[in-house]
């Protein structure tokens, strides 16, 4: 385990005050309401290249403000070299606890065992690292993505079971990231089952609806007659609908649609028929994340990993559950 406060403060006067502190967030549970006052964490988001995204950063500020946790905020504006320096600079302002969303899976040892020599324990939140040296970071919070991607596969397989042949075109999240791989891998392992089922263009629409508007108008020009898209979140969906309309095509009955997130956007597209069916990816881990920095901080054991309970949506569903949608 990391150092506590107690283990890096400097004089007698400064270990007491860190020891009270580390108290106070020890019984967080008890009478005192749950004090962590003097808990500092730096927090390193992707961007803000989504309403999830979007959505996630009001939680994590909420929920950290809440605690009475201090919170040291960097964007990284989907740039893994952002990230990295915004990780340094909190290793330099000695935080008490580093947790990041990562831009992409790999180049993070280097970092993270810059982090670990300062005794700075690091929770990732949303997206994981593939360092195989696991003892760089406490835990990772998130979804599940490649079952994400089997969710939307499971339903491809049987809202097409009479079909002949399915011609599919998947726009991807950003290269290299985490849920763009994993809910790609989850996906192909479902629908790779029968042959029948043909992923004709595969291109990245980086997350954002400009981007998944962009590959669907390129891949139409290509593939003017697919049959479903796989947008691996809801804003490439939105993206898409608007290019298929373009296109002289209606969403949802022309050409299916299979998504992941269930922001309020994408829900709203699918109660109105324009996209078929959603996977839901919370993106409300400001609570989880904020419960866990304090046991990090006070030296307690906590769950390697910790996955996100979530589910999938249909027309009727989503038009149920829109009128209470947090986000």
């Amino acid at each position: 385990m990391k150092k506590s406060l107690a283990a890096r403060s400097i004089g007698a006067i400064a270990i007491v005050t860190a020891l009270t502190a580390s108290l106070a967030g020890c019984s967080a549970s008890g009478s005192d309401g749950g004090s962590t006052d003097g808990l500092t964490l730096g927090f390193s988001q992707v961007g803000a290249e989504s309403g999830w995204r979007t959505a996630n950063t009001a939680s994590v500020q909420e929920s950290a403000k809440t605690a009475g946790i201090d919170l040291k905020f960097s964007d990284a504006q989907q740039k893994q070299e952002n990230q990295i320096k915004a990780i340094r600079s909190f290793i330099q302002q000695n935080v008490d606890v580093i947790a990041f969303s990562p831009v992409v899976e790999s180049g993070w040892d280097t970092v993270l065992k810059e982090a670990k020599a300062a005794g700075i324990p690091v929770v990732l939140t949303d997206r994981a690292v593939d360092s195989a040296d696991e003892t760089l970071y406490e835990s990772f919070i998130g979804s599940d993505f490649v079952e994400e991607g089997e969710k939307a596969g499971d339903w491809v397989v049987d809202e097409f079971a009479d079909a002949d042949s399915v011609t599919i075109a998947e726009l991807q999240g950003t290269t290299g990231s985490a849920p763009a791989v994993d809910r790609q891998e989850g996906f192909a392992d479902v629908i790779g089952e029968d042959s029948k089922f043909e992923i004709v263009a595969s291109q990245s629409g980086d997350f954002t609806r400009s981007g998944g508007k962009q590959v669907t108008e390129a891949i139409l020009k290509s593939n003017p007659d697919i049959d479903l898209i796989f947008a691996h979140n809801d804003d490439m969906a939105l993206g898409a609908i608007e290019a298929l309309e373009a296109a002289g095509k209606k969403p949802g009955t022309d050409v299916k649609i299979v998504s992941i997130d269930a922001v309020k956007d994408g829900m709203t597209a699918l109660s109105e028929g324009q996209i078929n069916f959603i996977v839901e990816c919370s993106p409300l881990l400001g609570d989880q994340l904020m419960e866990t920095v304090e046991k990090v901080a006070a030296g307690e054991e906590v769950e390697k990993r910790i996955v996100t309970e979530e589910t999938t949506f249909d027309q009727e569903q989503a038009t149920a559950a829109l009128p209470d949608r947090k986000y």
